[in-house]
């Protein structure tokens, strides 16, 4: 359509211009007589050295980056032609350089108009195409991205529900359940740019209910919401990085927090939890936090601060600007 669109511009541009550029030359600048200044035969040829110019000159003459010889030659090109004017259409019996001082505009106007359409046009296309391109690998890279997060999501619970079919197999069918719906969600529901917010407020509820069947006895788990808007929209599957960084690096018998609040179009997460006495002080995972900052980086450039604090406590704080 935009190629169309284009297309279409550049047509009505070219038209403009000659019907504009006839009348001047016939009606305004000179007491011109169709018969005397046969100028509508000239303009055929112009009309030529025009076209040739913009199809053949210009595109080599750029590509190779020869401006100096093609300045040489469109100039070479632009006295000739108007000495043809003179001395074969017009006749006028002029001197070389009257004919240049009366006549030279006609037939450089329209090269130099139209090179500078065409090299307009050109730069906008290649625009177009770098746009397209960076689209194009933003969307792959998003898309190898998710695939990175939906095995590892998958991994952990499948994880969780073996070891309860071992310990616990009365809580094994809700457990099933809960994955079910979180596979939903991952799997069909996440496949676009921008998911409801309320439907991913429900799939992180899921998953911490998943977790607190989990961890029972072992950590208490404190999860708050406080969403203004259900209108909101959020790129799928962003959140959920953080969380499972939370359950995954907390200490034992100890408390894991996680809020969610959005006020005018702006949420924020906060996940606190006890940092375990094994575990690293690069806390984020290459599947984990760098997956999240990249992702972050793709689709809310300017629109999200995270913050990171380590110390006893692991606590991170990221906000979006929703839309």
């Amino acid at each position: 359509m935009r190629f169309l669109s284009n297309n279409i511009t550049k047509t009505l541009i070219h038209l403009l211009f000659w019907v504009l550029f006839v009348f001047i030359s016939l009606f305004v600048f000179s007491n011109y007589y169709w018969t005397e200044n046969p100028f509508l035969q000239y303009f055929f040829i112009l009309a030529s050295i025009v076209y040739f110019n913009n199809g053949i000159l210009l595109p080599f003459f750029i590509k190779k980056k020869y401006y100096f010889l093609y300045v040489i030659l469109i100039s070479a090109i632009a006295f000739l032609g108007t000495q043809a004017y003179c001395n074969f259409f017009a006749q006028c019996g002029c001197s070389i350089m009257k004919c240049l001082s009366d006549y030279l505009w006609q037939t450089l106007v329209p090269i130099v108009f139209f090179s500078f359409i065409w090299m307009l046009f050109s730069y906008l296309e290649k625009e177009e195409e770098v746009r397209e391109i960076k689209e194009k690998n933003n969307e792959m890279e998003l898309q190898f991205l998710k695939s990175q997060i939906n095995p590892h999501v998958l991994f952990n619970n499948l994880n969780t529900i073996y070891s309860f079919a071992l310990e616990d197999p009365k809580k094994v069918p809700e457990m099933i359940l809960m994955l079910s719906d979180n596979l939903k969600h991952v799997l069909y529901e996440s496949n676009t740019t921008l998911v409801s917010l309320q439907k991913e407020l429900d799939y992180i509820t899921n998953y911490i209910a998943f977790q607190k069947i989990r961890t029972e006895n072992i950590k208490e788990i404190i999860f708050l919401k406080n969403i203004d808007s259900t209108n909101y929209h959020i790129a799928p599957l962003l959140l959920i990085s953080l969380i499972e960084n939370a359950f995954k690096h907390s200490a034992s018998k100890s408390t894991i927090t996680i809020k969610i609040h959005s006020e005018n179009g702006a949420l924020t997460l906060d996940a606190t939890n006890k940092i375990a006495a094994h575990t690293s002080k690069n806390i984020g995972t290459p599947i984990g936090l760098a997956n999240l900052k990249k992702r972050l980086n793709l689709l809310y450039k300017d629109k999200h601060a995270l913050v990171i604090a380590e110390t006893e406590n692991y606590s991170v704080q990221l906000k979006l600007q929703l839309t």
